[in-house]
């Protein structure tokens, strides 16, 4: 159902023929990089927190991680994921297809600094094995997110 929410949601606004269905999983970084015959950097992979009451989705680098204090100094409170069983609820997609397009009502969207170092990277379509290839204009613009943000570092940093 999510891959097919993102599918509408991706017609409605000329992208649609641009999803990439794939036979194998791309669940993971290092799976859609395979699957994808890319880096895994360029893969944006898209993770979920509770921010207070609220669910929000933050969009990273695929060799990023997120910096527990910068997150702090930006959301006030320190990153909590969501538990894989209430991403359908909450943001409207599975673990393995969690992505910035089509999620439920009143889910916040961030786009991380480290996404900026590409020209183009791919985020999942709402499943765990689907993505489409954007311009960093084109994700910015399909995803409408509140605002850039700077939570992500190196994994050895």
């Amino acid at each position: 159902m999510s891959l097919e929410n993102v599918r509408t949601f991706m017609r409605e606004r000329g992208f649609e023929s641009r999803i990439i269905e794939l036979p194998q999983s791309s669940a993971t970084v290092a799976l859609a990089a395979e699957a994808l015959h890319t880096d895994p950097d360029r893969i944006a992979k898209t993770l979920a927190f509770m921010v207070e009451d609220r669910p929000v989705v933050i969009v990273v680098a695929g060799n990023r991680k997120i910096d527990n204090a910068k997150y702090r100094h930006k959301f006030g409170t320190k990153a909590k994921m969501l538990s894989p069983d209430s991403l359908p609820d909450l943001v409207g997609h599975e673990m393995g297809g969690v992505c910035p397009f089509a999620l439920k009502p009143g889910v916040g969207v961030y786009l991380d600094e480290s996404l900026r170092d590409y020209a183009t990277v791919f985020p999942a379509c709402g499943s765990g094995n689907s993505a489409i290839e954007l311009g960093i204009d084109e994700l910015e613009s399909l995803a409408s997110p509140s605002e850039w943000i700077d939570v992500s570092k190196m994994p050895d940093a």
